[in-house]
């Protein structure tokens, strides 16, 4: 009963963090993101798993990259500047920026 009891949470987590993975790309999509990015491959922008390995164990790093989105930002990855996202709202950066270091290669 024990096992069947922890396969069900278990298997409740893995739906939950599929579904929010949807939401994400469903607002990357929405925000037109994916224009400039890919989750494995560069594009005009870098691919998402690259920033979310650039990252990696930087406490501050959804905090940093927040900002970024939110204000734009260029030189981190090249020449390229990423242009602003005034009107994206700041809990649809949030969820994206999250969903981008969750990224795995």
């Amino acid at each position: 009963m024990k096992t069947l009891v922890t396969s069900l949470i278990v298997s409740a987590g893995l739906l939950a963090s599929a579904g929010n993975a949807v939401a994400s790309e469903a607002l990357a999509k929405k925000y037109n993101c994916l224009t400039c990015h890919a989750m494995d491959k560069k594009v005009i922008g870098p691919a998402y798993v690259e920033v979310a390995a650039k990252y990696k164990g930087d406490a501050g790093a959804e905090a940093k990259l927040i900002t970024k989105v939110k204000n734009g930002g260029a030189g981190a990855w090249g020449q390229v500047p990423m242009p602003p996202n005034a009107a994206v709202p700041d809990a649809d950066i949030k969820t994206l920026v999250k969903w981008v270091l969750a990224a795995k290669k």
